[in-house]
């Protein structure tokens, strides 16, 4: 089964947490994860994936603009409907706003008909509300929240879409 994950990095932090994100991923059998900058995403595997999670660096409590254009523009040959859609963020410091980030992706995923989770609190610990954010600081702290949150994107894409 395939399953994306979809960032934009300008220091290199949010593509650090991807690839946390995306080996909590490959801990479930038969998983196949793609990792793509924005600039550089296979549309071809991100048609076929179940699953899709976008990161973004926090800028004045947002999205950074880059990845708000591309899913302004048409489509992008993209079909996300159907798929399960996540969100997770990194920021500077811890009251930058990164919440805030997440949901306004959030608020982007639905309308593109995506079923939207992130394990939550019904999971237990590590807890993952709307989805994980890194901080510049405390790196080594959220290591464990990115991991934890790709294996349990990776295990409900396998419970919803068994024969994927």
């Amino acid at each position: 089964m395939k399953l994306a994950i979809v960032y934009y990095s300008q220091s290199g932090n949010t593509s650090k947490m991807a690839e946390v994100i995306a080996n909590g991923m490959k801990t479930v059998e038969t998983v196949e994860v793609g990792l793509f900058d924005l600039d550089k995403i296979d549309y071809n595997f991100l048609a076929e994936s179940k699953a899709v999670i976008f990161g973004t660096p926090t800028y004045y409590a947002n999205m950074c603009w880059q990845l708000k254009k591309w899913f302004d523009e048409p489509d992008q040959n993209c079909n996300l409907e159907g798929k399960i859609g996540g969100a997770f963020a990194t920021a500077n410091f811890i009251q930058g706003g990164s919440e805030n980030a997440i949901l306004t992706i959030i608020n982007h995923l639905m309308p593109k008909g995506m079923l939207v989770y992130s394990g939550g609190t019904a999971l237990g610990k590590p807890y993952v509300h709307l989805g994980p954010v890194g901080i510049t600081e405390y790196k080594e702290t959220h290591d464990d929240l990115a991991f934890n949150f790709g294996k349990r994107i990776a295990e409900k894409a396998k419970q919803l879409f068994p024969n994927a």
